[in-house]
């Protein structure tokens, strides 16, 4: 197989959804045919010694990737590594600032690229074409000069096909693929011994709902502590951990208190991904109920797939796309996020209900195993990567 590029921003040991996308594909993309471009990072090295492929660092942090001298540096290099390992495909893990270094190796080397889509960053570029005549223009250049787009569901693939109407560009179907996202079946698995993670992170006592992910508004953490709060009564040993960090932290502590729930909630910060299994082993309820809120969405929802390859059931928002992670009635239980009532009264069923709960976790297990899973996904990039390739050789001929 020749070998692909992937260009990101986002990269371990960088955390989020969007760094753990990008290291699923670097680790079960087959060994010596992918070449990860990225950012340096003082712990990098350790990190990517855990890779069968190749993840090559610039010398300079992510963030600099955003500049003119870093988006610069990284084209560069980009055409290098292209023209050196002779790769036939270009993956950009966004759209910015990844898709600027893709173009550049485009128009000199010739690799064409495709652009991997997560939802809210097609939200902020349709915000910004209709504010600004250059984003317009940039927008249009980087999305009109890929070769194909890859959506992690049919919402943001939709939301997609809406922008490039926007821009005038191609919207043929075939353009804008849907790539369902998911989790490492292995490593997130029911049976997973929690009595250690219990003990370090006090979570001994009590029945205990759980939710992942960065602590900012759009995750509805907010709308799960006003429903705990409505169950309060009825379960005296109902508990709530949230796992993650972020800039809300302390509003979300703060309304807790105001609820009276402060004592029942766990907010876990610093937490290594190697405690996730156990952590979502302790919960019987996987709380997700993200929802849009201006720019930010949940395009997929990693953390869904995480808790049902543990085989936990899940209460989550019907937003985004969300629903095309969660199988309402079979894995789990879609709610208005916007709701406490509506999420308070789909975790009483749960609650109430110990079959109920074995029966979605098992299900979410299964749909996992199946479907919902890192091998498939990686096996769909490859395949698009290679269709695209052999189009554009195909059309280099004629």
């Amino acid at each position: 197989m020749r070998t692909h590029l992937l260009l990101t921003y986002d990269f371990p040991p960088i955390g989020g959804g969007i760094a753990r996308w990008m290291a699923e594909l670097a680790k079960r993309y087959p060994a010596g045919s992918l070449v990860v471009s990225t950012g340096s990072h003082p712990d990098a090295s350790e990190v990517d010694a855990t890779f069968p492929n190749r993840v090559d660092r610039l010398p300079v942090a992510p963030r600099r990737l955003r500049t003119i001298p870093g988006l610069l540096l990284w084209a560069r290099r980009a055409a290098m590594l292209a023209r050196s390992t002779g790769a036939e495909f270009i993956w950009c893990g966004n759209i910015k600032p990844a898709a600027y270094a893709a173009k550049w190796t485009r128009e000199r080397v010739g690799t064409p690229f495709g652009i991997l889509l997560h939802g809210g960053d097609v939200l902020i570029l349709q915000h910004q074409i209709h504010q600004s005549g250059l984003k317009r223009r940039t927008a249009r250049d980087l999305l009109g000069a890929a070769s194909v787009l890859v959506a992690n569901s049919e919402w943001t693939r939709d939301r997609c096909l809406t922008l490039l109407g926007e821009l005038d560009l191609d919207t043929a179907p075939e353009r804008v693929r849907v790539v369902p996202l998911g989790a490492d079946q292995e490593f997130f698995r029911p049976g997973v011994d929690t009595a250690d993670v219990r003990t370090r992170y006090g979570l001994i006592d009590g029945r205990w709902l759980l939710s992942v992910g960065r602590l900012t508004r759009h995750k509805g953490i907010d709308t799960a502590l006003r429903a705990l709060a409505r169950l309060r009564g009825r379960y005296p040993d109902l508990r709530y951990v949230v796992v993650g960090e972020g800039e809300h932290q302390p509003e979300l502590e703060a309304e807790a208190r105001e609820l009276g729930v402060a004592d029942r909630v766990r907010f876990l910060t610093g937490v290594p991904d190697r405690d996730l299994p156990a952590l979502y082993n302790c919960a019987e309820i996987y709380v997700g109920v993200s929802r849009l809120l201006e720019q930010r969405v949940e395009g997929f929802g990693i953390a869904l797939c995480e808790a049902s390859a543990c085989g936990i059931p899940v209460v989550a928002g019907r937003s985004g796309g969300i629903p095309e992670a969660v199988r309402d009635g079979e894995t789990g239980i879609l709610v208005d996020s916007e709701s406490p009532e509506e999420v308070a009264a789909a975790l009483k069923r749960l609650l109430s209900d110990p079959a109920l709960r074995e029966r979605m976790g098992a299900a979410g297990r299964h749909a996992v195993e199946r479907h919902y899973n890192w091998d498939r996904v990686a096996a769909d990039l490859v395949r698009i990567a290679r269709d695209q390739a052999a189009l554009g050789d195909r059309e280099a001929v004629l």
